[in-house]
């Protein structure tokens, strides 16, 4: 298995989502307690989180991409 998986794993394990959101918040990451508590279930299935960590940057992106032409052209 991969080291952060196995760390991501063990995480889940020992602490609640809340105490997850507020490392959360802590580290910055944007993520609301639903958005937070999506990705964890998907974790829990077996989703890669390094994967899901990409998919959200792409998705934030996009985004910001579509919010900035929305001002462009709005």
């Amino acid at each position: 298995m991969h080291e952060a998986f196995n760390v991501w794993a063990w995480c889940l394990h020992f602490f609640p989502v809340a105490v997850l959101f507020e490392i959360s918040r802590i580290l910055n990451t944007g993520l609301d307690m639903e958005t937070l508590s999506i990705c964890v279930r998907l974790c829990e299935q077996g989703i890669n989180p390094e994967a899901l960590s990409s998919v959200i940057k792409e998705l934030r992106k996009a985004t910001e991409a579509l919010k900035a032409a929305e001002n462009i052209t709005g």
